[in-house]
């Protein structure tokens, strides 16, 4: 058997993840658009998620640094109550349904997550946070797509959910053709005692 060699730097992301059924409700509402904008890049539903904290890639042996302070914020946090709603476009070029609910407990969380990034030593790019969940993205020669698609999420309201959990995501971008794929490395439970 083949030894799989394990890469160098990891792609890392910090996120929060809607439940199931959040998802579904949304996936319902896009199944229009998906027959109507077959030509998107549509990001996979399990794949959804709003980015608290995007790293970049890091040597792979920074990530466990990682994982024993993130998992004592999420223990030391509450859940957040949040919503998807409606749609929007950045640059016509990508997709996202906006976030509602405790915007300013998101603010406070994303704070805290950044602040113990930065006390890892971890140095990253410290955009604004502009809560939304990415759908999709579009083909260099569609300019429309993206906001026709947008336009018809803009009456959108999901059902309010409990963000539960605190994810460190690993990406395979650049890893290859085909889609970008996201997995866990880690998710930690808001309220609980780490393990």
């Amino acid at each position: 058997m083949k030894e799989q060699i394990q890469p160098s730097t990891v792609r890392v992301f910090i996120a929060l993840a809607p439940p199931d059924d959040a998802k579904e409700e949304l996936a319902r509402e896009l199944r229009p658009a998906y027959a109507a904008y077959p030509r998107l890049r549509w990001n996979r539903i399990e794949d959804w998620h709003i980015t608290l904290a995007f790293l970049g890639e890091l040597p792979a042996a920074t990530v466990p640094l990682l994982q024993p302070p993130l998992a004592d914020l999420a223990a030391a946090d509450q859940p957040l109550r949040l919503a998807l709603r409606g749609g929007g476009h950045f640059d016509e070029r990508v997709l996202w349904s906006g976030v509602e609910g405790n915007l300013e407990g998101l603010h406070l969380l994303t704070k805290e997550v950044r602040d113990v990034i930065r006390a890892c030593g971890v140095a990253f790019e410290d955009r604004p946070l502009r809560p939304h969940l990415t759908l999709a993205r579009s083909r260099r020669d569609d300019s429309s797509s993206v906001v026709e698609a947008a336009a018809g999420l803009a009456e959108f309201t999901g059902r309010p959910w409990p963000a539960e959990r605190l994810h460190l995501v690993a990406s395979n971008i650049g890893r290859g053709p085909g889609p970008i794929h996201y997995r866990d490395i880690a998710a930690w439970r808001f309220g609980a005692e780490p393990s």
